[in-house]
């Protein structure tokens, strides 16, 4: 896929990208709650596997769409593409409004470049 193919993915995977970072803020106040005063306002382990449940099922959507999930916290993606006639990463990480990075896909994000 060429760039503009990856950020019309990335687009589309916005909603999904949103609730991620929700859930995965809630997991996190949840967990912090119940290992510090063994309660909170959010639930209890039935609600800590639920919010798993969420988060994992949309990391794997996501995955499902051809994008490589590298990391949730923060999200890190790439979308496999081509530039040049050299296969690349364009490379999206969590706070960033749009893609600015690709990578060749035996370099890692060490070796980002922007677009």
């Amino acid at each position: 896929m060429d760039l503009d193919e990856a950020r019309d993915r990335l687009r589309k995977l916005r909603p999904r990208l949103d609730a991620i970072v929700e859930v995965r803020a809630d997991l996190a106040e949840l967990r912090a709650d119940l290992e510090a005063v063994g309660r909170s306002a959010r639930g209890g382990i039935a609600e800590v596997k639920a919010f798993e449940a969420r988060l994992y099922a949309e990391l794997e959507a996501i995955s499902e769409s051809g994008t490589q999930v590298k990391g949730y916290a923060p999200l890190l993606l790439d979308f496999p593409g081509e530039r040049d006639n050299v296969h690349v990463l364009w490379c999206w990480l969590e706070g960033d409004d749009d893609i600015r990075w690709y990578h060749r896909e035996d370099c890692g994000f060490a070796g980002r470049r922007p677009v």
